[in-house]
């Protein structure tokens, strides 16, 4: 029962970080530490329950995602959109596959966490000191994000293959860099998520069946619901504050985030 508890603190944590530019991974990571979660699922749970996530996402715009796919055969801005979608998925794609085990086995732990959190803030605030200007900004519609600018955001998403970094953090800067707006690179980043996070779960989930019981599956299944519910809520809440709002904030809580938990490793808490 009381990894069960775990489990849904957990899920809870993936939810509100999953799009929030501060790494949910990195969090999972930290979080399971520090709640000393007994599993034996070697990484695949961190990366199985942002499954909820994506399901999120796809609750909170299913409306303009029916809407593109009865216009998909026809529509050539649509075909372009999810073209360029494709295209920034694979970077990461191909780096995650042949990466897989040397990032779990070296990567998931606190240290790493906590100097890609730090490094991660001291980006985000070098890049609000000299935001993009309306000049540079030359895509206000996520629609109309082009494939060269697609590609862009797939190359700044590989770096979030390293625990701490953030996928929505690393997509949403190199979208600003590309000419995205702060709202339009935000939206692309939600709509990657879908195919990003989907196919790392399901291959996850493939090339781990044979060492989950029945029990680590319910954990598994347990952890999506619950982050699917918390992320759901967040993608609002998200969407509302880059309307009116730069990541500051967000800089400064990874920077300290970052040496809050450097401090507990020094001291083998973590």
């Amino acid at each position: 029962m009381i990894e069960y508890l775990k489990v849904i603190i957990l899920g809870i944590v993936e939810g509100l970080t999953e799009f929030l530019p501060i790494s949910s991974t990195g969090h999972l990571i930290v979080a399971a530490a520090i709640l000393n979660f007994q599993n034996d699922l070697n990484g695949t749970f961190e990366i199985f329950i942002q499954l909820g996530a994506v399901i999120a996402v796809i609750i909170y715009y299913q409306r303009d995602l029916l809407t593109q796919a009865r216009r998909l055969p026809r529509d050539r801005s649509v075909q372009v959109f999810w073209l360029g979608i494709v295209i920034a998925v694979i970077p990461a794609g191909i780096l995650g596959f042949l990466l897989r085990n040397w990032i779990k086995e070296v990567l998931f732990s606190p240290a790493v966490v906590a100097i890609s959190l730090i490094l991660g803030g001291i980006i985000f605030l070098l890049t609000e000191l000299r935001p993009p200007t309306a000049e540079e900004v030359t895509t206000e519609d996520v629609a109309q994000v082009s494939i060269k600018q697609a590609f862009i955001i797939g190359l700044a998403q590989t770096i979030a293959l390293i625990p701490g970094v953030s996928r929505s953090g690393a997509s949403i800067v190199g979208g600003m860099q590309a000419g995205l707006s702060r709202k339009a690179a935000t939206h692309f980043s939600f709509y990657l998520a879908i195919p990003t996070l989907g196919g790392a779960t399901l291959f996850e989930l493939i090339t781990s069946l044979d060492t989950i019981s029945a029990d680590s599956l319910f954990m598994l299944v347990l952890g999506a619901i619950v982050s699917g519910i918390i992320a759901w809520l967040s993608i609002g809440w998200l969407l509302r504050y880059v309307s009116n709002n730069t990541f500051v904030v967000f800089g400064y809580y990874r920077i300290l985030a970052g040496i809050v938990i450097l401090i507990l490793v020094a001291a083998q808490i973590l």
